[in-house]
């Protein structure tokens, strides 16, 4: 979740103060921006006494909170340290959540690096329960299949090279395009399928006192490739870790996952890289996407390092020449130029 810099919408934060109200204790609330993420949702935080509450503001159309209040009964059943649902009218989207504070995963390893490996093992450890778990309610969850996957890709294509830079393929590029989607997502659908929050990074776990960390935004939960959310985590869009932290991290989530450790670490790793490139390639589309549709400039400034992963991948895999020259040639290229 990102800080909001812009006023809301008077009309739903009346209605909604109006509806905290009625509850026992909240009848003096007044709800104060907490956060919005990069879809319609705002998340605004009331107070009484020394407890306090998280409520999030889903407008119908555009969003659905049932799949959250679905999702968190999962998450809280799998025994994870996740927002709970205490109350919901789910027609004008509204959700009373508990609340796990306000220090973010990105905070923290921003202003204690020291505490990096610490926080790293923490998340893994939550991964690991939730991938566990999740084997009871995984196929309950949507599929991330072969359409979704390359659907994703093409925000890549559209958005970031065609709409941002103005960047055309010829028929040569349109074959070796789609060459590389095609190894991309057969990588992907070959991985063990588990519980995949989707969005398992820095913004949406916060620094817990205890059973760190606290999980959030997990409405979007597919049951998808084994590597997805430990790439999230570790290729973080929002900050990057070293390639020997990287590194250490994967050999340890592979040694400890009942689902990876049958398999090499080489084999891990290759699918960790693989996955890595098209999650950061549909990331840097949709950063282009937030700009261009919704208004929101301040993504463009994580594409260069969400680009950065993908290059260094290419330089790993010769299967990536074609992407390599693309990004070396054209689109880094274009990207410098643009944010001139």
């Amino acid at each position: 979740m990102i800080k909001r810099v812009h006023d809301i919408k008077d009309d739903r934060r009346d209605a909604l103060t109006l509806w905290i109200r009625q509850f026992p204790g909240l009848e003096d609330a007044t709800p104060t921006v907490a956060s919005e993420d990069a879809s319609f949702r705002r998340y605004f935080r009331v107070a009484a006494g020394q407890s306090s509450w998280i409520v999030m503001d889903a407008p119908p159309p555009q969003e659905d909170c049932r799949p959250f209040a679905e999702i968190a009964g999962f998450l809280a059943r799998a025994g994870l340290n996740s927002a709970r649902v205490l109350e919901a009218d789910f027609e004008r989207g509204f959700l009373l959540l508990s609340d796990l504070g306000s220090i973010q995963y990105l905070q923290a390893l921003q202003q204690h690096p020291e505490n990096s490996a610490d926080l790293y093992k923490d998340a893994m450890d939550a991964l690991l329960q939730m991938q566990i778990a999740g084997s009871e309610f995984k196929d309950q969850l949507p599929r991330y299949d072969q359409v979704l996957l390359r659907a994703e890709l093409e925000i890549f294509r559209d958005w970031l090279c065609g709409h941002h830079l103005g960047i055309e393929f010829s028929t040569k590029d349109e074959q070796a395009w789609h060459a590389t989607c095609e190894l991309l997502v057969d990588a992907a659908l070959r991985q063990t399928q588990v519980a995949v929050h989707r969005d398992f990074h820095s913004r949406n776990l916060m620094v817990t006192p205890k059973d760190n960390p606290g999980v959030l935004d997990f409405q979007d939960m597919v049951c998808g490739p084994l590597t997805y959310d430990l790439v999230s985590l570790l290729k973080d869009c929002y900050i990057k870790s070293t390639p020997e932290d990287i590194r250490i991290n994967v050999e340890y989530f592979h040694r400890s996952s009942p689902d990876a450790s049958s398999d090499s670490t080489d084999n891990f790793v290759r699918d960790f890289d693989w996955m890595g490139t098209q999650r950061h390639l549909k990331a840097a589309g949709i950063f282009s996407r937030l700009l261009h549709r919704d208004g929101k400039e301040h993504y463009l400034q994580d594409i260069p390092r969400t680009l950065e992963y993908v290059s260094e991948t290419t330089e790993i895999y010769s299967e990536f020449e074609f992407l390599g020259e693309l990004l070396r040639d054209r689109v880094l290229p274009a990207l410098h130029e643009a944010s001139q």
